[in-house]
């Protein structure tokens, strides 16, 4: 549950006279609602305002069941299917256009209003309210549809039931706002149970952008406590609003805390991986250095039969110092390598271009799918294509182009590489699901570095700079097994 959630939770035990207890000395809601009745009929005879032909009293029969009876025609009927619950016995259910005026809102032409604060606010929308406080921007000369102080601001089309006191004084409402007065009941409880109503009110939301009527909100059902009560359930909400906020707050913090543990975690898991920390190393075990020696004849064979190309030759030999800094040779020159990881001394050094590389593919002709990002993801079937830079199934393709720059597939079936693909070429010498992971570690590096502006790209410099602990083959064997028993209990 989150803040929304609870507030609308309590809100709802609000309105349903659950929150506070009930006080036998209030006067009840009934006697209230008499009293508006004979006011208004006072003010009808004495000409002051028209006489509400749609007035009617709400009352619950000996059936218990609930219903409606017009004081203009007498006529009764059954409304149970509009009560959403029952009330205490100091509680009264009522149509909303006994109790309140509501004001609609008409708009200006341009030449009506102006940005010089010259008049009084023109307020057009939702964009004027803000954390329930309204924002002025313009202002009119001319204003007809006027909104007084105290009376409840709410939004009926476009955004719905965003909601404000008015505190400024007179203010101009477009017809996206609509001002509510009462002599009768207290505005703030409205509010609160507005709040709640707002859900039915999207539900009868209409047009293309969506807006309610006047009588969505006049002909609602309204739960009517004390007045004496209404203050109490407002001042209780006040009260705890604060603690409803912190608690939105924290939950929220929660869950982002929820959503970002797992790959933070997988990502501290292969942070120990690459450095030599997660599993034993053993001194009887064919040294790394071997390896590099086989990975560098491995590399000779495949430039010689134009697998990959010639510079793909071209590598350094890097060491930790005795003040336990590492360095590169590179020509006969010493230069300090910047490296914030430490690896085993049991580990050889040496640029991700010595193990990996990236090629465009063999250019090739002839009806076969193209291995785009949504089809290698699932989500799309993918199309035909009659020519492209083919790659064979198993191959491994990175993502170059794009927001995802850095992400590995492996090819599932022979197919052209889309656009924002390079093939990656991994030794296969090298553990591949090690290597992968390394790749996998430094992903984020990778997307948060790309060169390139419309359309960010991989660079591919950093990504062949990356300095790699290369364990005995053995090892890497055994750090595969590891991480992925961690991953699986981390899921």
């Amino acid at each position: 549950m989150n803040g929304t959630q609870l507030r609308n939770s309590i809100l709802q035990w609000a309105i349903q006279g659950k929150l506070v207890p009930q006080d036998p000395n209030d006067e009840p809601a009934s006697v209230l609602l008499e009293r508006i009745r004979e006011e208004k009929a006072r003010l009808v005879k004495e000409k002051k305002i028209k006489r509400d032909k749609n007035e009617s009293i709400i009352y619950r029969g000996d059936d218990n069941s609930y219903y409606e009876k017009f004081t203009a025609t007498g006529e009764v009927k059954c409304i149970d299917d509009e009560i959403p619950f029952d009330l205490p016995n100091t509680w009264c259910w009522v149509r909303l256009d006994n109790v309140i005026t509501l004001l609609s809102g008409r708009d200006l032409e341009p030449s009506q209003y102006n940005i010089l604060e010259k008049g009084i606010p023109y307020m057009t929308g939702a964009s004027n309210f803000l954390n329930d406080e309204l924002i002025v921007n313009r202002w009119t000369l001319s204003p007809t549809t006027i909104s007084h102080k105290g009376e409840l601001l709410i939004t009926c089309k476009g955004t719905i039931g965003t909601m404000a006191f008015n505190v400024i004084g007179d203010i101009h409402i477009a017809r996206q706002i609509m001002s509510i007065s009462s002599n009768y009941i207290n505005l703030n409880y409205l509010k609160l149970y507005l709040e709640v109503y707002v859900s039915e009110l999207e539900k009868v939301a209409r047009s293309i952008i969506p807006g309610i009527s006047r009588n969505d909100i006049l002909k609602a059902v309204f739960p009517v406590p004390p007045l004496n009560e209404q203050a109490k359930i407002v001042e209780f909400i006040n009260c705890i609003s604060p603690s409803i906020s912190l608690f939105g707050k924290k939950q929220y913090e929660l869950m982002k805390l929820n959503e970002n543990i797992k790959p933070t975690l997988k990502k501290s898991i292969l942070q120990e991986a690459i450095q030599g920390r997660l599993v034993a190393h053993c001194d009887t075990e064919e040294p790394a250095s071997i390896l590099l020696e086989r990975i560098r004849a491995e590399k000779q064979k495949l430039v010689k039969e134009g697998k990959i190309k010639k510079s793909a030759l071209e590598d350094t030999v890097i060491f930790k110092g005795d003040d336990n800094k590492y360095y590169e040779n590179v020509e006969g020159q010493m230069l300090e390598v910047e490296c914030d990881m430490q690896f085993p001394q049991s580990w050889q050094l040496c640029r991700l271009s010595f193990i990996c590389q990236l090629t465009d593919g063999i250019k090739m002709k002839g009806n076969h799918i193209c291995l785009d990002a949504k089809y290698l993801r699932g989500k799309s079937t993918g199309v035909q294509l009659g020519e492209g830079k083919f790659v064979e199934k198993g191959d491994n393709i990175i993502l170059v182009d794009g927001e995802n720059s850095g992400e590995v597939f492996t090819v599932p079936v022979d197919g052209y590489m889309g656009s924002t693909f390079k093939q990656l070429w991994v030794s296969e010498t090298m553990n591949l699901q090690y290597v992968l992971y390394v790749i996998r570690f430094y992903k984020d590096m990778l997307r948060n570095s790309k060169k390139g502006a419309a359309i960010p790209h991989l660079n591919k410099q950093l990504f062949y700079n990356i300095i790699v602990g290369i364990p005995p083959i053995k090892e890497q064997s055994r750090i595969v097994k590891r991480i992925d028993q961690l991953f699986q209990l981390s899921d």
